[in-house]
This record gives structure tokens, C-alpha cells and sequence, in this order.
């Protein structure tokens, strides 16, 4: 190394003296800086002539590139990430995109991006995730393929990008003429045993974490006490990308990473192996989500799954395409709470009905399968999807103890409340909450019970029995912690508030439902809060805000499912809001303000009616604002977070607010 130093200087020495000490002395009154490409094979000599030459040139600079670090005293780290890609609209000159074309143009005279394959071009970016080297490559093979053929190709990133016969493709060094190669080159920096745990660590889809890496990737051969160390070997040698969170540290593979190791644990035979640990995790910790869900951690755990949301889709892939026992079934039915209570209800769906497509044996995971089932479509507003599903649990409960026969009346519970049957919704839920429900462990059926009796009841004009099982749901959410179902409670006591002309208070529960909801990214129960609120700015005069708000719930409704779920009352009442704020502002009126709700972000929209004293966010001209001077209740009085609320109302608690997560009407179009 110093006498390649040396050469690039230039600097001749005639002398026996050491070069190294004959550069230090070339150097040490000189102020220069020196650039070394391409490190990461000669870490210790990068290591030992830096810190030579900085202790006698003080005015000497020293740029590395290398994909691990020195580990100098004096070193100053800058991680390098892929380029920013283009988004879905493909709209943006993204810096991935500017890379592609330009080397495209070298390799293709007179190539250009057009409306015709700017989509395909931006595609292209996003599968290759911004690397560089793999941009370059793919683009010297445009001159074989289109672009669109280019994308189908790269289901085999390594062969498609394999060696390139451009000889105007500057590779140097040589082992980045091929991406295989130059994934390879890091292959060598690794240890044996970091060379397994990355091969390992290639089962898991998206991010993980340190607990779940040892569970999965450690045995005889890699202890769990080494994975933390081999896990930050690997991040310093740029295979894992690591990501502080709230909860704790992350970790994450490119792609391309991650089909490396998948062809090295592959190799080595470990695949079928690893695949089932990983999905014996997963299964475990939906376990622990369905047993933990109703008490004081919703938030937590709503975190916590969302974070692994790519592991369980990879998990329930492994599980029906695996078939082992009735795992697929358990596995879907168990994640009840994921599927309904944070925003996937769709997804749900589909994976359930997959699962019980797959496995039709009679089984107590069929039943609980069944029963989650319902819970979804009960939310989608598919009545004829419910009453088949739950003709089934009911007859293959009867078979089973008294948990699934539970299930099955809670289902058919379910079915009356969609068709409207407020006798018999009323009579079921009665049958549901056992006179000692209140000593037992708290679970979903008698609180999703006394949500289902106490909105027939407010229905039926009921109103006083209402409030007095809404007490009771109140003080068991209170007991336990619970914040899901409460904000349900907070929604039935919204509309008995409204049926009774107290507006104000009407608007206070629509509002805290919709701030539990929102931070649960539950799609239907955050949709079902904004309408209460039109009505309460409705019967107020605000019928701008109310338009405004009917247009923002139109959005959720519009990719969830039935629009008020299907439920007859809901429709009814939405049907009445509708006409009502038509009426008080003219059709031109209110099509201005229901755009406006309509087009803005869901996300943007409720963090302005979640905003202390916030009226609905304006656009240019549309008036949002009190509708008229004569307003029964100020505006800021019914947009405040600070109105008293009356007993009851679910209570903001640690990280209630917005937040990061996603509706079930986002949750693919924004993935990565």
C-alpha cells in the first residue's frame, strides 16, 4: 500500500528507508487530501498507514471508501444509502432514475425516458432498491431488453445481471462486471460464522429484531450469545441496514442481500429448516398478540405488529404452502386482532379464506378460524359471506366444547346486527354476557357483545338501558386497560348523545373514538367516528364541516368495504346527514367541500380534527369555516380537545395521537 501511495503522488525515493516513513515525511508539512477507494479487503493496512500518516501530517485529510469502517479514533463515519427511487405515480426524478437513463443513453443512443415506459423505468429502480452498481448493470442490458422484459427478467437478479459483454461498462474493480460477484466480494469479507447467520437471517421479510434473530438463526452452531455481536459485524459491513426505533433496535437486507443468502441457504440445506423456525416464531408471537390484546397494551402491540407485518405475510405464505396440521387455520384465526383491530381487514379475508380453503377437516381451529371470520365481514358489511360462515361454525361447534359454541353465537350475533334484527341482536348479546362475565378474564365476546346490544338499543330508542350498559363496558375497559373496544363504546354513546339534542357532548365521544381508531389505523371504527362528527356539525349549522367530513369518511369507505358497513341504522343515519347538510348549503356548496374532504390525505385530515381548537383543514376556495352566525355551539368549543367529556368517554392515553401506521385503504399502495 505506501508504495502505491507513492506512485499516485508521484513521489520517488531513492533511499532504503521505509516508504511509509518516506511518504510521512513527504506529507507531514503538506495540507492534502488523500482518497482511497474500494477499503473494505485491507481494513487492518488501511488502518495502520492512516494512523501513520495522521500522527506527523496534522493538515492532511484522508477519504475512505469502504464497506466497513476503520475503526480509528479520529474516524468519522458517513453510511452511504441507496438512491432515492421514484415513488408509485413514477412522477419524480428520483436520483435512481437519473442514474438508469443516463447510463441507459450510454449504452442506447437516443434512449429517453417517455409516458411509455417512464412507469417501467420507475419499477425497475424500486426492484433494484436504488443500488448503484445494480442500476448501472441493468442498464447495459437495455441494450438486449426492453424495459418491461428487463423487469420479468430480474425475478433472477444474478443471472439477469450477470457478466456483460458493454465493453463501455467501467467495472473497477473487475468484481463489479457481474452483481453475483460483487455481492460475492462481501461473501469473502465475512467470517464463517457471519457468512451463516446472514444466510439464516435471509428467511426474514422486512425488518427484525435482535430476540427474533436468535430464535430464528442461533443452534449448535451460532449461539444465541454471539448473534448480537455478528448482527453489528454485519451492519459494519454494510449486509444489514440497522434502524433505531421507539421500541428498540432493528434490522433489515436489501433484496439483493437477502437472495444471496437465500441461494447460500439453499446450498447448504438449512432452508426447509430455517423456514419453519421462522414461522414457528411468528405463530408464537401471534399467540401472545390474541391472549394480551384486550388489556393495557393495544398500543404496544399494535406497534409491535405492524412492525413485523412483512414477517407474518412470509409466515402465513410458509404455512399454506406448507401444510403441516392445521397451523395455517390457527395461524389466521389467532391474528384476529391484527386483522381487524389495526387496519388489515381485507387481508384478513383473504388469508382466512385461503387457510380454511385449504384445510377442511372439522377441527377447533376451523371453528376459531370461522369465528374470525365473521369479525371481518361483519367490518366489510358482506352479509351473505357472514350467514354462510356462520352456518358452518354453528354446526361444526356443536361437535366441540363450550369455547367454540361461543364462538358460533357470537358469530350469529354478528349476523342479526348486520341485517338489522335489533330484537334479536339484543337478545343474543343478552345470552352472551354470562352473569359472571364481569369475574372472568376479560375477552372480545362480552365486550363486542355489549358494543353490538347497547347500538340496538340506542336503535331502538332504548336510550337509558343504553346508558347503563355502556357504563358497564366503560368501567371493564377502565378495569382492564382496554382501549379498543371503549372507543367503540365512545361511538354508541356519540349517537344516543345525538338522538338526545346534546350536540356538544355527542361531538366530544364521536371525537374520542376517532383518536383511538385513527392511532389503531382501524379503517371502519375511524370511518364510523368521522361521519358521528358530520352529524354533530350538521345539527349544529356547521354544514360545510359536515360535508367536509362525509367526503373524508367517503375515502376510508370507499377501499373497507359497505359503505357504513352495511348496518341498516348507520345507513339510515348517514342517508338523513346527507340530505339535511345537501339542503342547508345548495348542491354546488356542498360538492365544493365534499371534494375538498375527499381528496385530502386520510392521515392529514384527522391530525387536523385531532389538532386542539382545529376546524377542518381548508383549500383554496373552499370555505370551511362555521356555516352561518347563528351557530347553536361555537366551533371551537366543539372542535376542542379540551371540552369537558362526560363519564364514560375513553381517555387519551401515551402515543394516542396520529402516529406513523397505516389504514387498511393504504396499507399496500404505501409499502416500500
Amino acid at each position: 500500500m505506501p508504495y502505491a501511495i507513492a506512485e499516485a503522488l508521484p513521489l520517488a525515493d531513492q533511499t532504503t528507508r521505509p516508504m511509509l516513513e518516506v511518504i510521512a515525511d513527504y506529507l507531514a508539512g503538506r495540507e492534502m487530501l488523500l482518497v482511497r477507494d474500494t477499503c473494505e479487503h485491507l481494513v487492518e493496512e488501511c488502518r495502520e498507514v492512516a494512523a501513520t500518516l495522521l500522527s506527523v501530517a496534522p493538515a492532511l485529510r484522508i477519504l475512505t471508501t469502504s464497506r466497513r469502517p476503520l475503526r480509528l479514533p479520529a474516524e468519522e463515519v458517513l453510511g452511504l444509502d441507496p438512491l432515492p427511487v421514484p415513488g408509485a405515480d413514477a412522477g419524480e426524478a428520483a436520483d435512481a432514475l437519473v442514474l438508469l437513463v443516463d447510463r441507459a443513453a450510454q449504452a442506447v443512443p437516443g434512449f429517453a425516458v417517455t409516458d411509455a415506459n417512464r412507469a417501467e423505468l420507475a419499477a425497475l429502480c424500486r426492484r433494484l432498491e436504488g443500488l448503484p452498481l445494480a442500476l448501472e448493470l441493468a442498464a447495459a442490458r437495455l441494450r438486449e431488453f426492453p424495459v418491461a422484459e428487463l423487469n420479468q427478467r430480474l425475478e433472477d437478479r444474478y443471472a439477469t445481471l450477470g457478466d456483460t459483454e458493454d465493453a463501455d461498462l467501467d467495472a473497477d474493480p473487475p468484481w463489479h462486471q457481474a452483481l453475483r460477484t460483487a455481492i460475492g466480494w462481501s461473501h469473502q469479507l465475512c467470517t464463517p460464522a457471519e457468512r451463516l447467520l446472514w444466510a439464516r437471517l435471509s428467511v426474514f421479510a422486512g425488518t427484525f429484531d435482535t430476540e427474533a434473530a436468535r430464535r430464528v438463526g442461533a443452534d449448535e452452531l451460532v449461539s444465541g450469545e454471539q448473534v448480537p455481536g455478528l448482527l453489528h459485524a454485519l451492519v459494519e459491513k454494510s449486509i444489514l441496514i440497522w434502524e433505531p426505533t421507539g421500541a428498540g433496535e432493528r434490522y433489515r437486507m436489501l433484496d439483493t442481500i437477502r437472495e444471496y443468502g437465500t441461494h447460500w441457504l439453499r446450498g447448504l440445506g438449512e432452508e426447509e429448516t430455517l423456514r419453519r423456525r421462522h414461522r414457528d416464531y411468528y405463530l408464537a408471537l401471534a399467540r401472545r398478540g390474541d391472549a394480551a390484546w384486550i388489556g393495557p397494551h393495544q398500543f404496544a402491540w399494535y406497534d409491535r405488529m405492524t412492525a413485523e407485518y412483512d414477517n407474518l405475510r412470509a409466515a402465513l405464505e410458509y404455512c399454506l404452502t406448507e401444510r403441516e396440521g392445521h397451523v395455517a387455520l390457527e395461524m389466521t384465526g389467532v391474528l384476529w386482532f391484527f386483522w381487524q383491530e389495526c387496519g388489515f381487514v381485507k387481508e384478513g379475508r383473504h388469508y382466512l379464506d385461503q387457510a380454511l380453503a385449504a384445510d377442511t377437516a372439522p377441527s377447533p381451529a376451523r371453528v376459531k378460524a370461522l369465528y374470525a371470520c365473521g369479525l371481518l365481514l361483519l367490518y366489510l358489511g358482506d352479509l351473505p359471506a357472514l350467514e354462510e360462515r356462520a352456518a358452518e361454525c354453528a354446526a361444526l361447534a356443536a361437535d366441540f366444547g363450550g369455547t367454540e359454541r361461543t364462538y358460533a353465537a357470537s358469530t350469529d350475533l354478528r349476523v342479526s346486527a348486520l341485517r338489522g334484527d335489533l330484537e334479536q341482536t339484543v337478545a343474543q348479546a343478552e345470552a352472551l354476557l354470562t352473569p359472571d362475565w364481569r369475574e372472568q378474564p376479560l375477552t372480545l365476546i362480552p365486550l363486542a357483545a355489549l358494543v353490538l346490544l347497547t347500538h340496538s338499543l340506542v336503535a331502538a330508542g332504548r336510550f337509558e338501558e343504553a346508558v347503563v350498559r355502556l357504563d358497564e363496558l366503560s368501567a371493564a375497559g377502565e378495569r382492564s386497560g382496554e382501549r379498543s373496544m371503549c372507543a367503540w363504546s365512545d361511538f354508541v354513546r356519540a349517537q344516543a348523545e345525538l338522538a338526545l339534542g346534546r350536540f356538544p357532548e355527542a361531538h366530544e365521544h364521536a371525537r374520542a373514538a376517532l383518536l383511538v381508531k385513527h392511532r389503531l389505523r382501524d379503517g371502519v371504527g375511524t370511518a364510523h367516528a368521522l361521519e358521528s362528527l358530520a352529524r354533530s356539525a350538521t345539527a349544529t349549522g356547521r354544514s360545510r364541516d359536515a360535508a367536509w367530513l362525509l367526503g373524508l369518511a367517503a375515502q376510508l369507505w370507499e377501499t373497507l368495504g359497505q359503505p357504513q358497513a352495511g348496518i341498516p341504522a348507520m345507513v339510515a343515519a348517514h342517508q338523513v346527514c346527507v340530505r339535511q347538510t345537501r339542503e342547508a348549503l345548495g348542491q354546488g356548496a356542498y360538492e365544493r367541500a365534499f371534494n375538498a374532504g375527499h381528496s385530502i390525505d386520510p392521515n392529514t385530515g384527522v391530525a387536523h380534527l385531532l389538532a386542539p381548537a382545529a376546524a377542518p383543514p381548508t383549500q383554496p376556495g373552499v370555505h370551511h369555516g362555521p356555516s352561518t352566525a347563528s351557530e347553536s355551539v361555537p366551533a371551537e368549543r366543539l372542535f376542542s380537545a379540551s371540552t369537558p367529556r362526560t363519564a364514560g368517554a375513553a381517555r387519551p392515553g401515551p402515543g394516542g395521537g396520529p402516529g406513523q401506521g397505516r389504514y387498511a385503504a393504504t396499507a399496500h399502495r404505501r409499502q416500500r
